[in-house]
Parts: C-alpha cells; structure tokens; sequence
C-alpha cells in the first residue's frame, strides 16, 4: 500500500480548520504530491452546513446565537453537523487514480468506510457502513462523511463522534428534513452515539490501516487567507 502523509493539526479557530481541507485538495489537484490524511479537533463548537443544506431546514438560529455558535458552509456534500469537542475530524485528501474504488462517490465511501469501521471492530464489534455514508454502531450513528471532487483529487472528510453528545447536538440543531432509511426518523438523542475510545487511540489506529506517516513536508498556507475569505462569504450567503 502506498504511503499517506499523516497531518494531525488543528487550527486556531473552525473557519481555518475546513479552509486548509480544501487548501490541501486544491495543491493536489493542481499541483500533485502525495496523498494526504489530516486529524483535527476543534475546542470550540460550531455548525457547519452542507454544501447544498438549508440552514433554515437544519440550525435553530436562535439557540445559535445566544451562545455564539458560529455557523459556516464547507465545499462537500453531506448533511449539517455539529462539531467541536469529542468530535474528531479526520480528512482523506487523494488523487482520484491511487486506487479504482475511487472511481464514483458511491464507491469511494464504501471503500473508506468500510476500512476504517474494519479498524474500529477491534473496540466496537458491531461497527459497520450504514446509509450512504455514515458510520455506525448497529443502527445508531457515529459517524457522517462527505466528499468534495475535482478533476484530479479528492477530499473524504468526516467526523468521529467520541464524547459529544447527542443532547448537545439537539441544542443547535433541528430534527432533520432528509434522513438515511436506517434512522427511522428517530430524533437526534435516540439516533446518534459516541465511540468509547480515546482519540489518540483512534488517530492512531487509522493512520497505521491507511499506512499514514508523518513527514517533514511543509503544508500549504499561501492560499488559506483566500480560501478563508470564501468560506465566510458561502457561509454568509443564507444567514
């Protein structure tokens, strides 16, 4: 298997954190290199929406407010989440010929998903793919995912919930319009669930399955004052 350089780097504040995700997709896509995988966990809560999601449909702005949650809108697919403390973000970034599975978004996140719930059996037996591109333990949902695809690469993000709970998330936002079949329009406390393990445990188990390694490689920052600035102005556009 092909190495992965292994970036575990959270940024100061949530915008700049989904700015070098994409930071990274842009440099190869258009400049190549190698195939990246970042960890990252924010010590602030903040909303972030799909690049299709309503935030009408999704946040309840008020609760938002009052407590200043920020609010931003990621390239990606994928529904609206909260994330923050004992979430863990982790963020594939390959270029779309490093292996045939990631031919068709179908494809890809069962390629993906299937390897890391594969790493997670060994402390949850009953993790498994569920939907179109969560992860689960049985039917209660850990895990959402999205991906972000250009000409060359592309960029698998999701999240790991660890200790966030799913009464905090009830907090800041609303029952779901659009919803997987396996959730039974179950709300947001009866549906989702925390993986009991450390995060370092996690972080580590995954780079070694994905053969990841740290490297001496500068990381791009040209481009994240740019690519900040349009996250704001996407995440302005419907508040």
């Amino acid at each position: 298997m092909r190495t992965l350089r292994l970036l575990d780097l959270t940024l100061p504040f949530p915008v700049e954190n989904l700015a070098l995700d994409e930071v990274l997709l842009e440099e190869l896509d258009e400049r190549g290199g190698d195939p990246t995988l970042r960890f990252w966990e924010s010590d602030r809560l903040f909303v972030v929406l799909g690049r299709a999601s309503r935030a009408a449909d999704d946040v309840d702005f008020s609760a938002c407010e009052e407590d200043s949650i920020p609010i931003l809108r990621r390239a990606s697919g994928g529904g609206t989440v909260l994330q923050g403390p004992g979430c863990l973000s982790y963020a594939f970034v390959l270029p779309l010929d490093w292996h045939p599975d990631l031919a068709s978004i179908r494809t890809t996140n069962r390629f993906v998903l299937e390897r890391i719930a594969e790493t997670l059996r060994r402390w949850e037996p009953t993790t498994g793919f569920q939907g179109i591109s969560d992860l689960a333990l049985g039917n209660n949902k850990i895990s959402g995912n999205a991906q972000r695809r250009t000409r060359n690469a592309l960029l698998f993000h999701g999240t790991i919930l660890h200790g966030m709970r799913a009464g905090l998330i009830t907090q800041y936002l609303k029952h779901p319009t659009r919803q997987p079949d396996y959730r039974s329009d179950r709300p947001h406390r009866t549906f989702l669930d925390t993986i009991n393990i450390a995060p370092q445990f996690i972080k580590q188990a995954i780079a070694t399955a994905w053969n990841a390694e740290p490297t001496n490689c500068e990381w791009p920052t040209a481009h994240m004052p740019r690519t900040i600035a349009t996250i704001l102005a996407r995440s302005r556009e419907e508040l």
